[in-house]
């Protein structure tokens, strides 16, 4: 089989208008970058707002594994089989991040048949979203420093700057550094630090925006400092939200693209998964939404984590119903959380399926908690044997999910029919009543606590005392009814990353809390959790190439 990118080099792309006419898109409502890419003006959410929804599809998956889910790619493969089935479909996933392309993890837009494209496009500088959230948050930075530095007026404490720089790369060195050195007109010396552009807090804002006066009244409450009396100093003390809304005022506009098989697509916003709520926007969720029968989106990592906050994060604040939930595993890395390893998973293992299959009854449970039905989409691999695949499938009817294999992979839409007429079954037969797992008048450790129990089966949670100082701190300041975003290692339900399957006996350990004022919600922090990845010993930019015709080899 080829290549993901060699596949997507050879794919008959429409030009982008004609996707958009499709969508019932008007010309002044498309603004083209290029010939296949296109953001959509914020204007068709006011001509199309009343307009009844379509259905809204959330695809999550087991905890990931170094054997792969596949989550994307069954996302843009469901996509494509209910397009192919002749229904009103559409995709929407977050945009992918430079670091992790370069890093490990490659491209972000799906595999095989099943992928967005232009592909090259999509993760690389795409149409400068990123960009211009590191410059808005750069800004920030930049006026927080000057502020201090030109006499400051604020009053700031430098010792409680506790807004970080970011760049969108893998780059350890930059985890901790000291700045300002060199002399009087140099700035205040201070320790600080850089994220990945996707940890910003100006990157959840705008996946969380309604439009760009809600952006920018967001910036504004972005915390950036305290004073050394205590009080907290925000990006409108320091009159910057004007200008960052300025820098975003192309960013707020959904992204246009569409798949192998000409099925549309937003791409747009990128959250980091642990840090943050890991979804694409609210806008370009509910536009598609008014533009589709039926929407496909995905939230990042397992479903302890990316459903979690698509549910109690992104759902609360943008008032949306999922109608259906689809959950991704494969049979290898249900067979690795049995205790398999890698270089076994190919053999036929019962008992190992078995003892790993607990990780997806778990998650199964969780999404009855929403009230959302819930399909298993069984990733097929060629060493996936019948008994194997049959095992699965009574489980999970045992379970009261609806099962489905997939084949998007190497069949595209055409392998995905099985998943796309059981999700149509379920929706036609089974009703959603979503409701979120917790009230906001609750205090913040019950809402912890609730999350720990209900969702990842832990005994209780342990507050450092860190923790139990910044949530008195932010109670005070009248942040105590906002809801949690839970930063936990993607790869457990519990917070060691060593513990797969299903954990049982034990707690949660709360490091701190910090404060997200401007996306409207609390970030608890679990275990070692990395806001500014490394790279690899190999990164994957070390087998990547182009040629003098601009040929691009090694993305993959």
């Amino acid at each position: 089989m080829k290549s993901d990118i060699e596949i997507a080099q050879a794919a008959v792309m429409k030009p982008i208008l004609e996707i958009a006419k499709n969508l019932d898109l008007q010309e002044d409502e498309i603004e083209s970058y290029g010939k296949y890419k296109a953001k959509i003006n914020l204007n068709v959410w006011k001509r199309l707002k009343d307009k009844p929804d379509g259905k809204l599809i959330l695809v999550t998956a087991i905890n990931p594994t170094p054997a792969g889910e596949g989550k994307t790619t069954t996302t843009v493969g469901l996509g494509q089989a209910l397009s192919k089935m002749g229904k009103n479909a559409m995709i929407a996933i977050r945009e992918p991040s430079l670091g992790p392309c370069f890093g490990v993890k490659g491209g972000a837009a799906g595999g095989g048949y099943a992928q967005v494209v232009p592909m090259e496009d999509i993760n690389l500088h795409f149409t400068g979203d990123f960009h211009a959230i590191t410059s808005a948050h750069s800004l920030l930075a930049a006026m927080l420093d000057n502020s201090i530095q030109q006499g400051n007026p604020l009053n700031i404490d430098p010792r409680q700057v506790v807004f970080r720089r970011v760049v969108d790369m893998n780059d350890r060195a930059l985890r901790k550094i000291v700045m300002g050195l060199g002399g009087r007109m140099e700035g205040v010396p201070r320790e600080s630090g850089y994220d990945i552009t996707v940890a910003s807090e100006v990157m959840a804002i705008l996946c969380l925006a309604s439009d760009l006066m809600d952006l920018k009244a967001r910036f504004g409450k972005i915390v950036v400092a305290y004073t050394y009396d205590g009080k907290p100093v925000t990006a409108h003390d320091l009159g910057a939200e004007g200008a960052m809304a300025l820098l975003m005022k192309d960013a707020i506009k959904p992204n246009l693209v569409q798949t192998l098989e000409n099925t549309p697509v937003f791409i747009h916003g990128g959250p980091f998964a642990n840090i943050a709520h890991g979804c694409n926007s609210i806008m370009a969720t509910k536009m598609g939404l008014k533009l589709a029968d039926y929407l496909v989106t995905e939230a990042g990592f397992g479903a302890d984590l990316g459903a979690e906050k698509f549910f109690d994060l992104k759902c609360r604040f943008g008032g949306l119903k999922p109608e259906a939930v689809v959950i991704v595993a494969t049979i290898r890395a249900l067979k690795m959380n049995g205790g398999v390893a890698k270089d076994q998973l190919g053999h036929e293992d019962l008992e190992a399926l078995a003892r790993g299959i607990v990780n997806l009854e778990k998650h199964i449970e969780n999404m009855a908690k929403f009230q959302v039905p819930a399909v298993v989409a069984i990733n097929r691999f060629p060493t996936d044997t019948e008994a194997e695949l049959e095992f699965v499938r009574k489980k999970c009817q045992e379970l009261g999910a609806e099962v489905a294999l997939s084949e998007v992979f190497t069949r595209g839409g055409e392998g995905g029919k099985e998943l796309a007429e059981t999700i149509l079954s379920v929706l036609e037969h089974k009703q959603s009543h979503f409701k979120v797992l917790y009230e906001l008048e609750l205090s913040i450790e019950e809402k912890i606590e609730k999350i720990a129990k209900e969702i990842y089966g832990a005994d209780g949670v342990n507050f450092d005392k860190a923790a139990q100082a910044s949530i008195k701190k932010y109670v005070e300041m009248g942040y105590g009814n906002l809801p949690v975003c839970m930063a936990k290692t993607q790869y457990s339900l519990s917070d060691d990353a060593a513990r797969l399957g299903r954990p049982t006996d034990f707690t949660i350990t709360v490091r701190e809390i910090r404060l997200s004022a401007g996306a409207g919600f609390l970030v608890a922090i679990t275990g070692a959790i990395m806001t500014m990845p490394g790279l690899p010993k190999r990164p994957a930019a070390m087998n990547m190439d182009i040629d003098e015709n601009g040929v691009i080899a090694g993305l993959f």
